[in-house]
């Protein structure tokens, strides 16, 4: 009995440890987002399959867009543009309709985010200043799937996303 209950703290001190090697340990079956920079798509994985690929834009330059394993911290809905004091909702608002922040370079989720656009002609491009665009209804019905804590992979890589899935532990 001992033993059992000592299997099974071990166990659990895997899962949740906080030393895991890429951050918090994403489970199989927890949302998880890839951004591949190479290919400019995102990739929704749930429930150990990929939901969906859809295409985005992001930064026009290589190192706008960072790359690492972040974790979304921010969601808003109609989000207020600061650097042009748009409100939400405003048609001229470049945000669209949603911002799903993540904390990217210690700046908790507050300047770099997947968001919608008023640009729907920019998507699949190298266009952004540093962040991830989608079309509006697409980052609408992501916003509505994933919670915050959900897991973000952006990177520039020659490998699909069943194999980035599988590297990171959000596929088995």
């Amino acid at each position: 009995m001992v033993n059992q209950l000592k299997g099974l703290l071990v166990a659990i001190l895997l899962v949740v440890s906080p030393i895991w090697p890429l951050g918090t340990n994403p489970l199989p079956g927890d949302p998880f987002l890839i951004i591949n920079k190479k290919t400019n798509q995102l990739a929704y994985i749930d429930e150990n399959q990929v939901v969906n690929v859809v295409p985005v834009a992001t930064g026009q330059t290589k190192d706008l867009t960072p790359e690492g394993l972040f974790t979304i911290t921010v969601k808003a809905k109609n989000p207020y543009y600061r650097k042009k004091d748009i409100p939400g909702g405003d048609p001229r608002n470049p945000l669209g309709t949603r911002w799903i922040g993540f904390d990217a370079e210690d700046t908790d989720g507050r300047i770099y985010g997947i968001h919608g656009t008023n640009n729907p002609d920019s998507i699949g491009k190298y266009i952004s200043q540093g962040c991830i665009r989608l079309h509006n209804q697409e980052v609408e019905a992501l916003f509505e799937d994933i919670p915050l804590g959900t897991k973000l992979l952006v990177t520039n890589s020659e490998k699909n996303f069943y194999e980035l899935g599988l590297e990171y532990h959000a596929l088995n």
